[in-house]
């Protein structure tokens, strides 16, 4: 894990990748407990019988904004900012899903910090999120995040 130590740091990593998560499996149930959350019941994620039958690998996908979801938990586990108050997911930029994630898949997220912008208080970070499906050369989910950071 990169550990940064203060804001006033962060501008020397602008352009570099604060590198990649431990993997974590995205597996039915999990599915299941996002399309119970979201209402989101579309049969390519839950419906593992028909999915078998007439899905591209024979196994029912994640919901995108699942995928999206687990930035967090990726991220956290990439860097870290020592000394800081509190940070805040601020929004996105622009979201990609560029790949689908079958059920049992093991994911994994990468990091580049594209921007920091002062502002009172704190900064306002611009990062590139990646999420690798492992085995696939093209990631699920290209992402441009913005979140606060405060002193």
């Amino acid at each position: 894990m990169l550990e940064i130590a203060t804001i006033a740091d962060l501008p020397s990593y602008v352009g570099k990748k604060l590198g990649s998560s431990d993997w974590v499996v995205v597996d039915q149930k999990m599915i299941d407990q996002f399309a119970e959350a979201t209402g989101d019941h579309q049969w390519i994620h839950v419906d593992v019988e028909r999915a078998k039958r007439e899905m591209p690998g024979g196994k029912t996908i994640a919901h995108g904004y699942l995928t999206l979801s687990l930035l967090p938990r990726l991220n956290h586990g990439i860097w870290t900012l020592k000394k800081r108050s509190r940070g805040v997911n601020y929004g996105s930029n622009k979201v990609r899903f560029t790949a689908p994630v079958p059920a049992g898949a093991r994911v994994r997220g990468h990091l580049t910090l594209k921007n920091v912008e002062k502002i009172e208080g704190g900064a306002r970070l611009t990062m590139e999120a990646t999420v690798e499906v492992e085995g696939n050369e093209r990631p699920a989910l290209v992402a441009e995040t913005l979140s606060l950071v405060y002193e």
